[in-house]
C-alpha cells in the first residue's frame, strides 16, 4: 500500500508540472511561427549534459525515455523521479540589428521503476513543440515615401506530450520497448497589417489549431560484452507518423478604416496537421563503467508531410495543404560521460563529467528555402546528492550553446542552463532486523 501511495504522490507532482508546462512558452524565437513550432529537445538531465545523446545508453539510475528499451536496465531496488527546468538568453541578429531575450521554462517530469524482473516502466510529461514570438516589421509603401506599413507577427502555445512506456529484456542482452503518448495543445498565430495613412484598408490573418492525438515510439537495444572491462551497445528507435486529429483554421479580416466596416472570411482544413515517421540509431562504448562514448543519428521524414498554407493566386485566396512546406530533418550527435568511480566513498570520484556536440537541419522551409541549420555544444555535470538516508540521488547541471542560422535570414545564438533533479529512493528494499 505504501508503494501505491508514493506512486500516486509522484503522479500528483507530475500533474502540477503539467499545469506549469501549459502555462508558459519556452521561446521568443520568430522561427517558432513555422510548422508546429520549435521542436523541443526531448531528453532528461543526464542526456542534456551530452547534448541529447542517449539512444544506446542503458542507465540503471537515470530515466532515458528517448529509447524505451532502456527501461529494462533500471535498478530493481529503486523508484526514480526526475524533473528539470531551464533558463536561457538568446541573441537575435539581422542586418546589423541585435536584440536579446530571456526565457525560463519547465522542461520535463518523468518517473521510472522496475516492475518485474527484466521489465521496467516509465511515465512522464515532456514538451513536444514550443511557439512564442512577438515582433513587427515596418517599411515604406512601394512608390510612396510618405506612407509606411507595419506588419505585426505574434504567436503562442505549443504541443505537449504525456507518455507511458515499458521496456523488456526478453533475451540476454537484447531489449525492446515502447512509449505510448497523448499529444495535446493549442497553437495561435496572427499577422496584423496597419498603415500610417488611416484611409488604407488593413488586413489581419489569425491562425488557430487545437491538437488532440496520440504518438507511438518503439525502441531496441542490444548489449555486447567485448571483454571484462569493455562493452558495446547499439540502439534503434522508430516513431509512427500520422494525422493529429486537428482542423486548423485561418480567419482573414479586411477592415475599411474609413467606415470601420470589416469583411471576414474563414477557412478550415479538415485533419490538416500531422507528424512524420522518425528513425534513430545510436552506438555507445562503455569502458569499465567509467568512460562512455557514443554517437546518435536521427531522421524525421517531414518532407513527406503536408501543411496548411494561406495563399492568394490570381486574386483568389485559399487555405489548403501544401506539399512543399517541410523538408526532412537530420541530426547527428556525439558525446560522452566520465565518472571515476560510481560507488566510491569519495565525493569527487562520483561526479559525472559530460559533453556533447550536435548538428541538425531545419524541418521547414521559408519562402521555398530551407530554414536555419543548428549547431549546438553542451557540457554538464552529474553531482551526487549525499545525506544521511540517501546517496543515490543526483543533481544534473549543464550549459548549452545553440547557433541557428541560414543565409539571408535571422541568426540566433542561445546560451541555456539546464538543471535537473533525479530523486532515487530505495522503495523496494526489504530491511532485516536481527
Amino acid at each position: 500500500m505504501n508503494f501505491y501511495k508514493k506512486v500516486l504522490g509522484t503522479v500528483a507532482l507530475a500533474v502540477v508540472c503539467v499545469a506549469s508546462a501549459v502555462a508558459q512558452s519556452g521561446t521568443n524565437s520568430p522561427y517558432s511561427q513555422y510548422g508546429l513550432g520549435l521542436l523541443s529537445e526531448q531528453s532528461s538531465g543526464f542526456n542534456r549534459g551530452m547534448n541529447g545523446l542517449g539512444l544506446a545508453f542503458r542507465e540503471h539510475n537515470q530515466v532515458n525515455f528517448i529509447n524505451p528499451a532502456s527501461y529494462s536496465a533500471l535498478d530493481s531496488l529503486t523508484f526514480i523521479f526526475d524533473a528539470g527546468v531551464s533558463g536561457q538568453i538568446t541573441n537575435f541578429s539581422e542586418n546589423w540589428h541585435k536584440v536579446n531575450a530571456n526565457n525560463a521554462d519547465f522542461e520535463y517530469a518523468v518517473a521510472a521503476f522496475r516492475a518485474f524482473k527484466h521489465v521496467g516502466v516509465s511515465f512522464g510529461i515532456v514538451p513536444y513543440t514550443n511557439v512564442g514570438y512577438n515582433y513587427s516589421y515596418s517599411d515604406f509603401l512601394d512608390g510612396d515615401r510618405s506612407t509606411t506599413y507595419t506588419n505585426t507577427y505574434s504567436g503562442s502555445g505549443g504541443v505537449h506530450q504525456v507518455y507511458l512506456g515499458v521496456g523488456w529484456e526478453f533475451l540476454k542482452g537484447l531489449s525492446a520497448g515502447a512509449n505510448i503518448s497523448y499529444l495535446w495543445g493549442d497553437i495561435d498565430r496572427s499577422v496584423v497589417n496597419s498603415y500610417s495613412d488611416g484611409y488604407i484598408n488593413t488586413l489581419s490573418k489569425y491562425y488557430t489549431a487545437t491538437v488532440s492525438s496520440y504518438k507511438l515510439d518503439f525502441g531496441l537495444q542490444y548489449l555486447f560484452n567485448l571483454n571484462k572491462k569493455n562493452s558495446l551497445s547499439v540502439g534503434l528507435t522508430y516513431s509512427l507518423g500520422h494525422k493529429l486529429n486537428s482542423d486548423p483554421t485561418c480567419m482573414v479580416i479586411s477592415t475599411n478604416t474609413s467606415t470601420g466596416v470589416a469583411d471576414t472570411a474563414s477557412y478550415t482544413v479538415n485533419n490538416g496537421l500531422e507528424i512524420p515517421s522518425a528513425y534513430g540509431a545510436g552506438v555507445m562504448w562503455n569502458h569499465a563503467n567509467r568512460l562512455k562514448l557514443g554517437a546518435d543519428f536521427a531522421l524525421q521524414k517531414w518532407g513527406s508531410v503536408k501543411h496548411p498554407v494561406y495563399r492568394v493566386v490570381d486574386d483568389v485566396p485559399s487555405y489548403s495543404l501544401a506539399d512543399d512546406y517541410y523538408s526532412d530533418r537530420y541530426k547527428f550527435t556525439f558525446g560522452g560521460e566520465f565518472c571515476n568511480q560510481e560507488m566510491s566513498r569519495r565525493f569527487f570520484d562520483r561526479i559525472r563529467f559530460r559533453a556533447g556536440v550536435s548538428y541538425a537541419t531545419s524541418y521547414y522551409k521559408i519562402n521555398g528555402v530551407d530554414g536555419p541549420d543548428e549547431i549546438s555544444v553542451s557540457v554538464g555535470f552529474g553531482i551526487p546528492i549525499i545525506n544521511a538516508i540517501n546517496n543515490r540521488s543526483m543533481l544534473n547541471i549543464s550549459g548549452q550553446w545553440v547557433h541557428s542560422a541560414a543565409k539571408g535570414m535571422l541568426t540566433e545564438n542561445t546560451f541555456r542552463i539546464n538543471i535537473g533533479f533525479t530523486f532515487n529512493e530505495r522503495w523496494f528494499m526489504k530491511w532485516k532486523v536481527d
